[in-house]
């Protein structure tokens, strides 16, 4: 074939992809109630994966907030169903999720955001705090990814959440501990279900104003911490669902066992000028 009779090439279906992107999949999204005025990430990502088409299973402790994002998404046409759970009970995830693997009769996509917690200093937490900030952030994930990978076949994908924190150095906390092991986990879940054709990565969150920040944050730290972000602005939930939607699609069918970094460009202090350079 001569180079002028070349066929364009668009065959793959990457090239001619169109809304909605989880036609016909069911995504189970740990932690996805609708818990506050700012929502929170894995609400957003219900929302995202509903709006593309896919059937949603709200896990979450909270009855209530998980009622309200069911009962936001059917009011757009979509479909979802809640499922109590409480994350850090290995048989309350297991029975939440064969539950829900068994009214939708398949799981697709995982997405889980459950965390948060364990912000005590090391050497001031004591046992019980340090190690409910491990299991919020690090074992309650394993649970959830241990039982759905059962009910997920070639194609599925899976997407954590971790944070900056997994490697920033400021004071030890078990948050930032049960996050790096997070990080880990998911690169580890990446390499043991690629035989199976399923899918697996992480999306480290930067400084993002959220239910969690509104917590602990005046409006002036807000501001302080937005001018130190390299784009000089804070993100919010739907830029770290966006990133954590995109990777459980087929348009990131040939992505795995990565860290995604969504956090502006992180973290870039005024410049104050350059070590040796001459003084004006």
């Amino acid at each position: 074939m001569s180079e002028e009779n070349w066929p364009v090439p668009v065959g793959d279906p990457l090239a001619t992809a169109s809304a909605p992107w989880l036609e016909g999949k069911v995504a189970l999204v740990a932690g996805g109630g609708l818990s506050g005025p700012e929502g929170g990430v894995g609400f957003a990502l219900a929302w995202l994966c509903a709006r593309s088409g896919a059937r949603i299973a709200v896990l979450d402790r909270d009855a209530a907030a998980g009622e309200r994002t069911v009962a936001a998404i059917r009011e757009t046409g979509g479909t979802a169903e809640f499922f109590e759970v409480d994350v850090t009970d290995d048989a309350s995830v297991k029975t939440a999720v064969d539950a829900a693997a068994a009214h939708f009769g398949r799981i697709d996509v995982v997405a889980d955001s459950i965390g948060g917690g364990g912000t005590q200093p090391m050497f001031d937490a004591t046992p019980e705090e340090f190690e409910r900030g491990m299991m919020l952030n690090f074992t309650a994930v394993w649970f959830v990814l241990r039982h759905a990978q059962r009910h997920m076949d070639r194609g599925g994908a899976m997407v954590t959440i971790s944070s900056g924190a997994a490697e920033g150095r400021g004071p030890g906390m078990s948050y930032s501990f049960a996050k790096s092991a997070l990080e880990k986990m998911s690169t580890g879940a990446a390499a043991s279900l690629a035989p199976r054709g399923i899918r697996v990565n992480c999306v480290r969150v930067g400084m993002i104003w959220g239910a969690f920040a509104a917590r602990g944050l005046s409006a002036e730290q807000r501001q302080v911490r937005a001018d130190n972000v390299a784009l000089k602005t804070e993100g919010n939930n739907w830029d770290i669902a966006s990133a954590a939607f995109f990777l459980v699609t087929e348009q990131a069918r040939w992505i795995t066992g990565q860290v995604v970094t969504v956090d502006g460009g992180g973290f870039a202090p005024r410049n104050m000028g350059q070590a040796g350079s001459a003084k004006k």
